[in-house]
């Protein structure tokens, strides 16, 4: 009876370890890795504040060279409508973007090509899931046809929300988890459990930190953005955002990707930029 209890914990063991591919912690290698941020914008406005967050920090010396790729309207199973942040992205990233909202399959495209070139010259493809997991669910397969016997585990996938995951088709989730190495890491709208918490009712004097011209219009575009759409035609209203205050949550999941362990909040961030702006 011994002997088949333990068997029988064994083969549990084994399934759960199929399910979901180990969560050890690697270094970004900013000389080889690509990361793509992918952002649902749907409908939340907190994306918007996330991609001026993301796009800030590409400002200091030592984070401008990453290679990196962004992605908007990743989205999932969640009703509601999208939050149209096109204008926000071409001012942010430039060219180094996609539209998955307008031009999904051009998108799923043009990621797929940077990924195999990433993956062909010994990088890592990390995926800062500010959204659902459904994109990255075609771009793995798109990516197993391309590269016979690819290992996906070198696909890293972080994702900080419960919600994105329950709003996600299931058996594509459940396929990223089983395919990719997946890091399910604290939720960034809290402080004091592991991540930075990036949201605060709190009005920030955030113009005080940032002196480039360039990426004041970043923020004031963003907060205009996202003032227009908030709550807009039953869209989601974000109460923080809606009371003056600031939400680019996802953003931890950057932080930690890219090991900044001194920012542990909306304040600490804006301090942390101020060191160079």
């Amino acid at each position: 009876m011994r002997i088949i209890v333990i068997f029988f914990l064994l083969v549990a063991i084994n399934i759960a370890s199929g399910q979901q591919k180990s969560i050890s912690k690697i270094n970004f290698d900013i000389d080889k890795d690509l990361l793509l941020i992918h952002y649902d914008c749907k409908t939340d406005v907190d994306d918007l504040h996330s991609v001026a967050a993301f796009a800030t920090l590409l400002s200091r010396a030592e984070y401008n060279t990453i290679n990196y790729h962004a992605i908007a309207g990743t989205y999932g199973m969640q009703d509601g409508l999208y939050v149209p942040p096109n204008s926000l992205f071409e001012l942010s990233f430039g060219q180094q973007w996609s539209d998955a909202h307008n031009a999904y399959d051009d998108a799923l495209i043009e990621v797929v090509k940077l990924s195999i070139k990433t993956l062909r010259s010994d990088g890592i493809i990390w995926i800062s899931e500010a959204g659902q997991s459904d994109f990255t669910f075609d771009l793995i397969k798109r990516l197993e046809m391309a590269i016979p016997n690819l290992d996906t585990s070198r696909i890293h996938v972080v994702q900080h929300s419960n919600w994105n995951e329950k709003v996600t088709t299931p058996e594509k989730l459940a396929y990223v988890k089983s395919a990719a190495t997946y890091h399910k890491i604290p939720d960034g709208n809290s402080v004091q459990n592991g991540t930075p918490g990036f949201q605060s009712k709190d009005v920030i004097p955030w113009s005080e930190s940032i002196t480039n011209k360039h990426l004041l219009q970043v923020w004031e575009l963003a907060i205009k953005l996202s003032n227009k759409y908030n709550g807009n035609e039953n869209r989601y209203l974000n109460k923080v955002i809606a009371e003056g205050g600031l939400d680019f949550s996802d953003f931890a999941e950057i932080c930690w990707i890219l090991n900044i362990a001194e920012i542990e909040d909306v304040e600490g961030y804006f301090k942390f930029i101020a060191e160079e702006n």
